[in-house]
């Protein structure tokens, strides 16, 4: 009998976690899902999109790490076919995103019209998200579904 309680609680848990953990992730808009490219926006295309999902890159015209971010981003576009938002620091500035993600580059996943998770430029723990393809992959692959 005990075996038959542990067995059922381990499947409660589990169940449980599948639950917590679906709920966390988001598809992107459909749109986003169809190529491969960075898409130029505005300020006031972001403003026309507060029902939609979507990466918003965010970067500046310099750039201090070894390897471009941009690069490191787009082997996961064209990996899972998806597109991001692409945004200069200035006219980002003009966003009330800018209230909370300060740094540029930034990847910023938004749902609905509200930040979800970004990586923070000015954090040591998000540098290898910079830098290495596979550890950008397992973030953006814990908050969003890369495949349709």
């Amino acid at each position: 009998m005990s075996k038959k309680i542990i067995v059922l609680a381990l499947l409660v848990i589990l169940l449980g976690i599948l639950i917590y953990n679906h709920g966390k992730k988001i598809y992107l808009s459909d749109k986003y899902y169809n190529a491969s490219e960075y898409i130029s926006v505005t300020k006031k295309d972001l403003d026309k999109l507060k029902n939609n999902n979507f990466l918003l890159y965010t970067y500046n015209s310099y750039c201090t790490f070894k390897v471009p971010c941009d690069s490191i981003f787009k082997k996961v576009m064209d990996k899972y076919n998806i597109s991001i938002l692409s945004m200069p620091i200035e006219e980002f500035k003009k966003t009330n995103y800018y209230k909370e993600v300060e740094y540029a580059p930034s990847i910023i996943i938004i749902k609905n019209g509200k930040i979800r998770k970004f990586l923070d430029a000015n954090s040591d723990k998000d540098y290898d998200k910079y830098q290495k393809s596979s550890e950008f992959e397992k973030w953006l692959n814990k908050y969003i579904y890369l495949k349709r």
